[in-house]
């Protein structure tokens, strides 16, 4: 199928038909929950993907942004009252000013710097989360309920859909992105700045535009996050959950959007759902994860390309053994 749309649609209603597995009790509820966290983690994954993969920048802030997010549609749902649609339209804007700033000092730092840089502004997001008791609730969590929506209270189901909704939307956006002008202008960056200058990209530009997708995509996970389990606690926004991102980013392979909600799969749900169901490797704690940091470096050093990769290998061999061999006779005759 060649309308990129028309697949990201068709895989958004296989997606929406799982809650109802669930309620029939073919799917644990557990398993739902677990497949949410999934998505939202590939929403975000996609927007580093579009930074790291494309644009060539390096971010540990992840999980700080995703915290801001998932913080700001608490409050404005909870605390102002302000409904779902001001809650997720702060959550956005937010972290995207924030973002539109990081941009800027990227100009002036590169590589493990500019991750530092990030990082420090994620630690601070998190100390912020600790002490600003009156906005987050400190380390008791803040609280949240479901939303509601044109007038009707939402459930765990309800809200699976709406996830489902803004990944599918987040694909359209991102294959738009990549397709078009701007993901041209940031392939020529990534590969080489001073060409891309010479070549007319404002580096500036694209640049700001990248760390504001980036930050938008993690402040619209961090709400989606928020909706879905109902609390955020400051803990849950630490460096693992950056370097979590980042490692789906690389499993799934570099400037891949399947690949990405792929590479969040192996890296959240296998452990959950796979290796903690193991007789053995089940039964001791921490090292299902021991399993799938494992299988990390063995697809890095394998397959560099990820499962990106990996399926584009299978492809080629599945095409070879379709397409028939032409024998020196038919050729002859």
């Amino acid at each position: 199928m060649k309308n990129a749309h028309i697949r990201f649609i068709i895989f958004g209603v296989i997606l929406c038909l799982l809650p109802l597995l669930s309620s029939a009790g073919i799917m644990k509820t557990s398993t739902l929950s677990t497949l949410a966290f999934v998505l939202i983690y590939s929403i975000v994954a996609m927007g580093l993907n579009l930074l790291l993969g494309y644009a060539g920048l390096v971010s540990l802030g992840t999980a700080g942004f995703m915290g801001l997010g998932a913080y700001l549609a608490a409050y404005a749902q909870d605390d102002l009252s302000l409904g779902f649609w001001l809650a997720v339209l702060l959550a956005l804007v937010v972290p995207t000013i924030i973002g539109v700033g990081v941009g800027v000092v990227s100009l002036r730092i590169r590589s493990i710097y500019l991750a530092i840089a990030t990082l420090c502004i994620s630690e601070i997001l998190l100390k912020t989360f600790e002490q600003l008791e009156w906005f987050t609730k400190g380390t008791a969590g803040k609280q949240s309920h479901y939303p509601v929506i044109f007038g009707m209270q939402m459930g765990r189901a309800a809200v699976f859909v709406i996830i489902v909704i803004a990944l599918v939307l987040i694909m359209m956006l991102t294959y738009n992105v990549v397709h078009g002008q701007l993901g041209r202008a940031l392939h020529a960056m990534r590969s080489s700045e001073v060409a891309a200058q010479a070549m007319g990209v404002n580096v500036l530009k694209y640049k700001l535009f990248a760390f504001a997708l980036a930050t938008l995509y993690a402040g619209l996970g961090g709400a989606l996050y928020l909706f879905f389990l109902k609390s955020s606690y400051p803990s849950t926004w630490n460096l693992f959950l950056s370097l979590n991102v980042i490692a789906m980013v690389v499993v799934g392979g570099l400037r891949s959007i399947f690949g990405t909600v792929a590479g969040a799969f192996v890296i959240f749900a296998v452990p959950e759902l796979v290796l903690k169901k193991l007789p053995v490797v089940g039964e001791i704690s921490g090292l299902p994860y021991i399993f799938s940091g494992v299988l990390i470096v063995v697809v890095i050093m394998f397959f560099p390309q990820g499962l990106k990769g990996l399926a584009d290998i299978a492809a080629n061999v599945f095409r070879r053994k379709k397409t028939p061999e032409v024998t020196a006779e038919e050729v002859s005759e």
